[in-house]
């Protein structure tokens, strides 16, 4: 891990050609230039702040005095840089910080710095201007280092700011550390350049811009040997206390303080530019005005689609809906009872779903696809249920259908993991007899339906100790069974069951919940430690006392699986929310079994237990999903029918590149 963090940490070898003299800074400024500046070489130039241990610890104790933290409040450290509040708030004891930025390469330096003092704090790569985290789920939002009025359009800080509101808890509190606006305008230096080391000088020029609400900077990095490392371009908005305190209160947020002003002087004896005055300001999520009455005709129309309760299911216990089943949908309905905004209307008769659906189609917003049993309640016809609402052009959450076709394939989802670099267990897929026959396997093996979820055909009798039991696992999967597809046969790994679930979508308006695992002490030692039919349908069975917990793994495990899932995300094409089900193995590393789009949505399912363990309502975690429809389905409006040309521009106008 020491190495892993020296190669991050290396200092830059990349080059560029600089522009020489420049008139006209604005000019050169993108949009978002706040993507490409926060690298090594950043790390580089501001070192003698940002790597400043001693600075950094009296920020943080401006911040707990600040904000009164306590050790067991949860913080977000927004725009969080390469974690240094972030871990300086776990080092002195705070149990759950989180930090976000988006810089790729500022976040693989934090969890670097993290695994390495093997402290527990997560950070993800994402945009402030769309968290990835539930409503009020923070007790504090810090936003530090300037890292503050970054954007091109002004509109933007205040999304900033609501998004804050959005994810604080009634009363949490934000605290904001940015540069002094009326100081720096009349105290800015136009040029100034500084030894960084022996090697490296960096040569900076500043103006205002032409409306003079923001600094624009430039600054050419040389190596004495090399040449111009960078030459690059920036613009900071800045904010008095008095504009700061408005655009707060518009996001909703009251009880605005100035705490101080903070002078901070550099390790090199340097110029600070932005850096050196800067204002402290903290303030409390008040209630946004709001009207809760939503007059019947201005409610959006979500139609659930359903399992029928009234046709025969393949799946479960007996082929029928139970008592189980039936409480679950009416905790749905509950749930979604407490939704504001929305009129849902529940189709579960399959044999008029297309007519229902046709009826109302011009009136639908959205269709919640809860429909996991399949059309008809046949689970090969899960996908026909997507491919329904394509051909009607009605939007839907969740998976599309050639996504749930490939999902569905697990020998399939194996081999396109193993093309990833992602650890299986080792497999054979037997079709006949002859595949049998040239089987390099050893045993014990776990013995599974090639197609099929919810545990389909997996007992606790589905490991086989030798070939007399696998061949007849095999004949009661033929007979008793009625399964005539392909089997598929896997090592079996001794290790913890691990679930991964992601609500939202790439590239960074996601949220990865609290990896869980299955707890099977209570189960006696004669039987196997799977997640079998048993386990999920059967009562009265030895799994009844299987529970899901909170998975205690190293964080370069945590790390390593959210990297894995979140590629296997993408490659299958998984929308709104997907769970993915691992095995660890004896020798540490995780191997995938499973990738489930539209996991199962019950109160009592793995994805609701990782979400109640992040502090998400069942509500909360269905609103999520349709949120994230939402958004989704409303950037691909944005560009719906626009010329390539177009496109380019408008992607390039809104910051997407």
């Amino acid at each position: 891990m020491l190495d892993s963090l020296s190669s991050l940490l290396r200092r830059p070898t990349r080059y560029s050609k600089s522009l020489g003299p420049i008139g006209d800074l604005e000019r050169h400024v993108q949009p978002d230039w706040w993507k490409h500046i926060f690298d090594s070489v950043y790390l580089m130039t501001d070192g003698d702040v940002v790597n400043d241990p001693k600075i950094t610890k009296e920020e943080v104790d401006i911040v707990i005095r600040a904000l009164d933290l306590k050790q067991d409040d949860r913080i977000l450290d927004l725009c969080c840089g390469h974690g240094r509040h972030s871990l300086e708030l776990a080092r002195r004891g705070f149990k759950n910080v989180e930090g976000l930025d988006i810089s790729k390469y500022l976040i693989s330096v934090a969890r670097a710095h993290a695994s390495e003092e093997g402290l527990n704090v997560k950070f993800t790569e994402g945009d402030a201007r769309h968290l990835p985290y539930p409503n009020e789920y923070f007790d504090a939002v810090l936003i530090l280092g300037n890292s503050f009025g970054y954007f091109d359009d002004a509109k933007d800080d205040l999304r900033v700011l609501n998004e804050v509101h959005r994810v604080l808890k009634q009363h949490g509190k934000v605290l904001i550390d940015l540069t002094n606006g009326d100081y720096v305008r009349k105290n800015y230096e136009p040029r100034s350049w500084e030894w960084i080391d022996d090697k490296h000088l960096v040569c900076r020029e500043r103006t205002l811009s032409r409306d003079g609400r923001r600094l624009l900077a430039r600054e050419v990095v040389i190596h004495v040997d090399n040449g111009v490392l960078a030459d690059q371009f920036y613009g900071v908005r800045l904010y008095s206390f008095e504009e700061l305190k408005a655009l707060l209160l518009e996001a909703g947020l009251v009880d605005v303080r100035l705490h101080e002003t903070l002078f901070t002087t550099s390790s090199r004896g340097q110029d600070m530019g932005m850096m050196g005055s800067r204002l402290i300001v903290s303030a409390r999520k008040g209630v946004k005005p709001q009207n809760h009455y939503v007059p019947f005709e201005e409610l959006k129309t979500v139609v659930v689609l359903l399992g029928d309760p009234r046709r025969r299911d393949p799946v479960k216990p007996n082929g029928v809906f139970d008592e189980d089943d039936l409480f679950a949908i009416n905790e749905l309905k509950k749930a979604l009872s407490c939704i504001n905004g929305y009129r849902f209307v529940y189709i579960d008769d399959h044999e008029r779903m297309l007519e229902e659906l046709m009826r109302m189609r011009d009136s639908i917003h959205l269709v919640l696809n809860l429909c996991d049993e399949g059309y008809m309640n046949d689970p090969f016809k899960e996908l026909h249920v997507p491919a329904l609402l394509e051909v009607l052009g009605i939007p839907y959450t969740g998976a599309d259908p050639r996504c749930l076709a490939y999902c569905y394939d697990k020998s399939f989802v194996k081999s396109v993991a193993r093309d990833l670099g992602i650890p299986t267990p080792k497999s054979v897929l037997v079709r006949g007899p002859s595949d049998l026959d040239e089987m390099r396997l050893e045993f014990p093996i776990i013995v599974k339906p090639n197609f099929g979820d919810n545990s389909y055909g997996i007992t606790y009798k589905s490991i086989a100790k030798n070939e007399d039991e696998l061949k007849g696992i095999i004949s009661w999967m033929r007979g008793s069974l009625g399964y005539d597809g392909p089997v598929l046969l896997e090592e079996y790994i001794e290790g913890e069951d691990l679930s991964v679930g992601i609500v939202g979508n790439l590239p960074d308006d996601y949220l990865v919940l609290p990896i869980i695992k299955e707890d099977y002490s209570q189960v006696p030692v004669e039987f196997p430690r799977i997640c079998c039919y048993e386990a999920k349908w059967l009562k009265g069975t030895p799994y009844d006392k299987v529970t899901s917990t909170r998975a205690d793994i190293p964080e370069n495990t945590r790390i390593l699986l959210e990297k894995w899932c979140l590629l296997l995300f993408e490659r299958f094409g998984c929308r709104d929310y997907a769970r993915f089900d691992w095995r660890l193995g004896g020798d540490g590393i995780p191997r995938l079994l499973e990738v489930n789009p539209n996991p199962g949505w019950v109160w009592d399912g793995h994805l609701n237990k990782m979400a109640s363990l992040a502090g998400i309502s069942y509500p909360e975690l269905l609103r999520m999903i349709i949120a994230s429809a939402e958004k989704r389905l409303a950037f691909k409006k944005m560009f719906k029918g626009i010329k390539v040309k177009e496109l380019v521009d408008e992607i390039w106008r809104r910051g997407f590149l």
